[in-house]
C-alpha cells in the first residue's frame, strides 16, 4: 500500500483528496499546515507528498525547499490555484516534480501520482548500469555519479536523465520527452522540458565537467559526448 502525505488547510479539499485516495487503496495521512507537513515528511517515508502552496505557518514551496536541502527526494506534487507559466515555474524552481491546478478532477490527480511513483518493484531485477563518459547511472538504485562523485537529483530529474540516456545519441522532441517522462495527463501548454533540462545541466555539468545534453535548434535536444557527431 503506497503512503499518500497530503499537506492541504482546506478541510473540503482535504477530506475530499483523502477519501478519494483511501478508497482507491492509498494510506493517506493528513497535515493541515506547513510546519507539520515538514515535520511528518521529515520522520517518515512516504511515496509521495501532495502538497498545497498556500498554508499556514510555512508556505508550501517554502516546505518544498527545506526538505530538497536536506536531500529529502520523495515526489512532490504541488497543489496551487495559480496556474500561469510563472508560477508553475517558481513551484518547479521550489524542488517540486509536478503540479496540478486547483479545480481539478480525481482522476487527473491519480493519473499524476501514477505517474509520479512509477518505480519496479521486482526484487530479482539485477542493476543495470546506464552510462556515457564519466556519467553512471544505477537504474535498479537510482543513483546517479559523476566522476565519481553522487549527485542528488529529483524523482523528475531522474526520469529525465534515464529517458535521455537509454535515447543517446539521438534528437528528442519535447513532445516525446513530455509523453515518456510526465505521461500524456501533462498539462503541455508550459515550458517544463526547457526548465527541466536547465535544472539537469547544472548538475551534470557542475564542477566544470563538459556537457552532455544539447540543443537541437527547432528540434530538442539530444545528450551526446562533445566530439560526437549527431545523426
Amino acid at each position: 500500500m503506497l503512503k499518500v502525505l497530503l499537506v492541504e488547510d482546506e478541510v473540503n479539499v482535504a477530506s475530499f483528496i483523502q477519501r478519494g485516495l483511501s478508497e482507491a487503496g492509498y494510506e493517506v495521512t493528513v497535515a493541515m499546515d506547513g510546519d507539520t507537513g515538514y515535520s511528518l515528511a521529515s520522520a517518515h517515508e512516504f511515496a509521495i507528498i501532495l502538497l498545497d502552496v498556500m498554508l499556514p505557518g510555512i508556505n508550501g514551496l517554502e516546505v518544498c525547499r527545506r526538505l530538497r536541502q536536506a536531500n529529502n527526494n520523495t515526489p512532490v506534487l504541488m497543489l496551487t490555484a495559480l496556474g500561469s507559466t510563472e508560477n508553475v515555474v517558481t513551484g518547479l524552481d521550489s524542488g517540486a516534480d509536478d503540479y496540478l491546478v486547483k479545480p481539478f478532477k480525481f482522476a487527473e490527480l491519480q493519473a499524476r501520482i501514477r505517474s509520479l511513483t512509477r518505480r519496479n518493484f521486482s526484487a530479482m531485477e539485477k542493476p543495470d548500469m546506464l552510462s556515457m563518459a564519466d556519467l553512471v547511472v544505477n537504474t535498479t538504485a537510482k543513483t546517479v555519479q559523476r566522476g565519481g562523485k553522487p549527485i542528488a537529483l529529483t524523482a523528475t530529474e531522474y526520469r529525465l536523465l534515464e529517458y535521455m540516456l537509454k535515447n543517446q545519441r539521438k534528437v528528442l522532441s519535447r513532445m516525446e520527452i513530455l509523453e515518456h517522462v510526465w505521461g500524456i495527463d501533462f498539462n503541455m501548454g508550459t515550458n517544463v522540458v526547457d526548465v527541466y533540462v536547465n535544472y539537469l545541466r547544472k548538475k551534470l555539468d557542475k564542477g566544470g565537467s563538459l556537457p552532455l545534453i544539447h540543443t537541437v535548434i527547432g528540434m530538442g535536444y539530444i545528450m551526446k559526448e562533445m566530439h560526437e557527431n549527431s545523426n
